[in-house]
């Protein structure tokens, strides 16, 4: 999305994580995944949402994000280009 393309130009990516997993796990794995040194985590719990198809009412399961900040000049290749 827009919100994590401009992250990503601030140094800054967006993961979504496992619901139990701490910042100092995402950052061990974030680091033997990518190789790089991960200087910031911040972990934002997004809630559950209601959802209507017609009738039928449900749930949209809540989910944890990682903004993790990586070492200055360092960066993940996302898409290749």
């Amino acid at each position: 999305t827009e919100k994590t393309t401009n992250l990503a130009e601030k140094n800054q990516y967006v993961f979504k994580v496992w619901g139990k997993a701490n910042k100092s796990e995402i950052k061990k794995a974030i680091e033997n995944l990518y190789k790089v040194k991960v200087m910031d985590v911040k972990i934002i719990n997004v809630p559950a949402k209601r959802r209507r198809l017609g009738r039928i009412s449900g749930w949209r399961k809540g989910y944890k994000k990682a903004i993790v900040r990586l070492k200055e000049g360092q960066k993940i290749e996302v898409l290749p280009r």
